[in-house]
C-alpha cells in the first residue's frame, strides 16, 4: 500500500508528548506563538538537545464538540506530518487549538504550521503584555 504513495508525501510520523506535565511545561515556558487556527507554545527539555521535537495537541471543549474536537486533532497531526515535523531538536511543542482550525482551508492550516515552527525560536520574546499590566514601566 505504501509503494502507491508519492515520497515526497510518505514522511515520518512527528514523536507525540504523552503525559500531562510535559504539556504544563510546554505552557509555562514562556514561548508562544499565536495563529489563527493555533496558539504555538514550545519548552526546551532537560537532557539531551540531539533528541527529535515533540509535538502534543490540545482542544478544549469550548472550541467544538467530541467529534469536532477529534477532527480538529487528526488535521493538525496530518498537517504537521506533511510540513515534515521541522522542529528545533530537544523542544516540545503543543498546539492549543482555536475554533478556526476546524474551517480553515487544509493549506492554510500547514502554511501556518510552518511559518509558527520556523518563527518560534529562543530568545524571541514572543509573549506581549497586556495593555493595563502592572510589569510595564510607567510613563513619567
Amino acid at each position: 500500500m505504501s509503494e502507491n504513495i508519492p515520497t515526497e508525501t510518505r514522511k515520518t510520523k512527528p514523536r507525540r508528548l504523552r503525559k500531562r506535565r510535559e504539556f504544563l511545561r510546554a505552557a509555562k515556558s514562556g514561548l508562544s506563538r499565536g495563529a489563527r487556527a493555533f496558539k504555538l507554545q514550545a519548552a526546551a527539555r532537560e537532557g539531551e538537545d540531539s533528541e527529535a521535537p515533540r509535538f502534543g495537541f490540545t482542544v478544549t471543549k469550548k472550541v467544538a464538540g467530541a467529534v469536532g474536537r477529534n477532527r480538529i486533532r487528526r488535521r493538525l497531526r496530518e498537517a504537521l506530518r506533511l510540513c515534515g515535523a521541522s522542529g528545533l531538536p530537544g523542544y516540545d511543542y503543543v498546539f492549543v487549538a482555536r475554533p478556526e482550525a476546524l474551517t480553515a482551508p487544509f493549506l492554510e492550516l500547514t502554511a501556518q504550521i510552518a511559518d509558527g515552527l520556523t518563527k518560534l525560536r529562543p530568545g524571541d520574546k514572543t509573549r506581549r503584555h497586556h495593555r493595563n499590566s502592572k510589569d510595564r514601566p510607567q510613563a513619567s
